[in-house]
């Protein structure tokens, strides 16, 4: 390698080192803590975008109402909630998903009949019939072709409602829970590369 060329490079891996340096001592890490010394509230800051995520999601953010009678539920045996607020941006890009699960003493087809008439003011439902919930297949499909939401997965005994598009979804996934019923309310919005807002 010639002497020039070293230097090039040389003077090239220096800028970068010192980008990084300069993108690195620009971050901001907040971390909130619950009572029993558990994270409640992450907040990530950088020059180059941002990432947070918090156990304070509200059935607000997700546009729907909870279905009368019906309880938040507990965290698993795994310690895992049962809500979260993420919110994710950065290079012209941004995700939000807020999310949260709730029990019932009810059938699943009455949270289904529910729901359905709740979701209709968003658009025309699809409802899908799958083994688990999978917004991440829609997320990735927003990329190639079709905005419209589809049927992800294998068929299932659980009840999937989705209405809107890849980038601003309505999503109720229903279950058979014991003798009543376990179901997710979950708002997915994206922006970005060919993201229609």
């Amino acid at each position: 390698m010639g002497r020039n060329k070293f230097q090039a490079v040389c003077i090239g891996a220096l800028a970068l080192a010192s980008l990084a340096t300069v993108v690195l001592s620009a971050c901001s890490i907040n971390v909130k803590k619950e009572k029993d010394g558990q994270d409640k509230q992450v907040d990530i800051r950088t020059p180059l975008g941002g990432i947070h995520v918090s156990k304070d999601a509200d059935v607000q953010d997700v546009g729907l109402a909870v279905y009368p009678g019906a309880r938040m539920k507990q965290k698993d045996s795994d310690g895992d909630d049962k809500r979260a607020n993420v919110n994710i941006s950065g290079f012209g890009y941004g995700l939000k998903v807020v999310a949260l699960e709730y029990q019932s003493d009810d059938s699943p087809d009455k949270l289904v009949a529910y729901y359905k008439d709740q979701l209709k003011k968003y658009g025309s439902v699809l409802e899908c019939h799958t083994s688990h919930m999978d917004v991440d297949a829609d997320i990735k499909d927003s990329d190639h072709g079709s905005h419209e939401l589809t049927c992800n997965g294998s068929r299932g005994s659980n009840t999937e409602l989705k209405v809107g598009t890849k980038e601003n979804q309505h999503i109720v996934a229903v279950e058979s829970e014991g003798k009543g019923s376990s179901f997710s309310l979950v708002y997915v919005r994206t922006h970005g590369k060919d993201a229609e807002i």
